[in-house]
């Protein structure tokens, strides 16, 4: 055994031990200046006889401790080897600690910025186990932070370093010496070959167009919306890599003052403009809370997805939201019994124009199209918006002499647009009497004969391709023209006025949730006890629905013997 011997790692053992000793640094405590070193001393005289002959490498002891124990030594030798690493850790730079098998580090951040950043202190994986390579990383990591937080005083208005925020626009000119040969070059022809290398527009580009992701076209909208302001505030060029919490902090509280409806009232602002002058002016409507909490989950829900496809190391957006004043049940309220008389006594019902144009203007044509239908049917049987629009003429089906709606993404004559919300929205809901009365059938009679497929085909899409959009736009419009507009009142408060119904007839829970398309919740056994059956037959359901009696609403003057 005259050689070195090479350790499973590539170290060379020897027969050596190792004496850890802490380099002295000015102050003592800078991770940069507190490292670890090691000093060999030979094994000499009758000390070696107490010492293990058995080569012991360094790397593998530092990288798994258990790996100690498998090393054939004596039981002194073991001792050692334990207390070198368990040494090693207690001089690990200010900062640095081993998670698991992982080293990271904490960063305390200043109190005066706390409050920008929104913690007390911040912390890093340097993505190794071994000290070396951790030690290395570092230097960056702590630079990184420490321009995040400077970019945090430079947005909270206090006195910054600036040659700390160039860590955040380019890298150190040093570091990238044209002339080096240990810099590797890249012709940009692959720009996912670094992560760091997408900017926030074309990573926001490949978010939007992911053949993975099935949104609906109002999800979609809502995520474009979100990417433009997101674009607007942070910049299109900001690389992906440089986004920090300081940023999306920065983004939250231009939402937290952003006009309502910005971009047409102030189609020439910036929405960082149009907030800053809504921030002056307490005359101008700002978005809600829940808006406002809405995009910053949108934010956050693409930032998940750059972690994910390794273009981000972290979501710094997580968590990030306003305080809504409003809860949660009050966020939409039903309809008031008002609020009901005005909506079905306006010239659409009573008597308009024409179905287009006209239909709030007083006339002698009485059109019965979606205008006319949606709101009822939606008042008399709790669906949502998206589930009436998107109705096939075959899903008004009979069962037992029983009619019913079929809500399902599942076509019977092939279309394609449909899609639900949750699974408990598939579902059967027997048609209420009063929709009998008011001659539902004979539109839906009336449809199939002219050989339509959609129920409500005379809903135009318009630019964004969605029925569903479309037909909300237009109530908006409805209701503010008939004086019935509330705060806090939209289209889905008929799901609501539906659901105090369900109250009022005691209806069985179960039941309930099952017309409504509610997810029931529960705990898992219950969940799991939901798989068996065939759930409730469709006879249970049309007893319920005859026990709501909408006492609230008048609408006999729209039946068809009335008119």
């Amino acid at each position: 055994m005259s050689g070195p011997l090479r350790c499973p790692d590539g170290g060379i053992g020897r027969r050596t031990s190792f004496r850890c000793w802490r380099s002295q640094g000015r102050g003592g405590s800078s991770p940069l200046l507190g490292t670890n070193s090691f000093q060999q001393s030979e094994t000499l005289g009758k000390s070696s006889q107490r010492r293990s002959l058995k080569r012991v490498c360094y790397d593998t002891l530092l990288r798994d401790y258990q790996a100690a124990s498998d090393l054939k030594s004596s039981k002194s030798s073991v001792n050692v080897a334990a207390a070198c690493y368990e040494s090693l850790l207690r001089d690990l730079p200010k900062g640095v600690f081993l998670r698991g098998r992982r080293f990271c580090y904490r960063h305390m951040v200043p109190v005066d910025v706390q409050q920008l950043i929104g913690r007390k202190e911040i912390w890093r994986s340097l993505r190794t186990d071994s000290a070396k390579i951790a030690l290395r990383r570092l230097p960056l990591i702590v630079a990184t932070i420490e321009a995040e937080i400077e970019q945090a005083r430079l947005i909270g208005g206090l006195p910054t370093d600036a040659t700390l925020l160039q860590t955040l626009s380019k890298p150190s000119v040093d570091d990238l010496d044209a002339g080096s040969s240990t810099v590797p070059k890249s012709d940009g022809s692959n720009k996912n070959e670094n992560a760091g290398g997408l900017t926030l527009g074309e990573a926001y580009a490949l978010y939007i167009d992911d053949p993975t992701r099935s949104w609906s076209p109002s999800t979609r909208e809502a995520y474009e919306t979100c990417r433009k302001l997101v674009i607007s505030v942070m910049g299109e060029e900001t690389r992906m890599s440089m986004i920090a919490r300081s940023h999306c902090r920065d983004f939250l509280e231009v939402l937290r003052f952003l006009p309502h409806s910005a971009t047409k009232r102030f189609p020439r602002l910036s929405p960082r403009e149009a907030s800053k002058r809504a921030r002056q002016c307490s005359d101008i409507r700002i978005i809600s809370a829940a808006n406002a909490n809405s995009l910053m989950s949108n934010l956050s829900s693409f930032l998940n997805w750059a972690v994910n496809e390794e273009l981000a190391d972290r979501n710094p957006a997580r968590g990030l939201r306003l305080p809504d004043p409003v809860a949660k049940r009050d966020k939409r309220l039903p309809f008031s019994n008002e609020q009901l008389r005005l909506i079905f006594d306006a010239p659409l019902y009573m008597g308009c124009v024409d179905g287009d144009r006209g239909y709030n203007k007083a006339g002698s044509e009485r059109p019965r199209n979606a205008r006319f239908w949606i709101p009822l049917i939606a008042l008399f049987t709790g669906a949502r918006l998206g589930e009436l629009c998107q109705l096939d003429v075959a899903d008004i089906r009979e069962e037992s002499g029983i009619h019913f709606i079929a809500v399902s993404e599942r076509s019977l004559v092939g279309s394609e647009d449909k899609s639900l919300k949750t699974v408990a929205s598939e579902r059967r809901i027997p048609i209420h009497r009063i929709l009998l009365q008011l001659g539902i059938l004979a539109f839906v009679e009336k449809k199939r004969r002219a050989g339509g497929t959609k129920l409500f085909d005379d809903i135009e899409a318009g630019s964004t391709e969605s029925r569903t959009i479309a037909f909300s736009k237009w109530f908006t419009q409805f209701i503010r023209a008939t004086s019935a507009q509330k705060p806090r009142t939209s289209f889905h408060s008929f799901r609501h006025n539906f659901r105090d119904e369900l109250r009022a007839a005691d209806i069985n829970h179960d039941i309930a949730m099952l017309l409504g398309g509610w997810t029931t919740g529960g705990s898992s056994r219950h969940s799991v006890s939901e798989n068996y059956g065939s759930g409730f037959r469709i006879e249970a359901l049309h007893d319920a629905m005859n026990k709501l009696s909408f006492n609230n609403v008048n609408v006999s003057h729209l039946a068809l013997d009335a008119r």
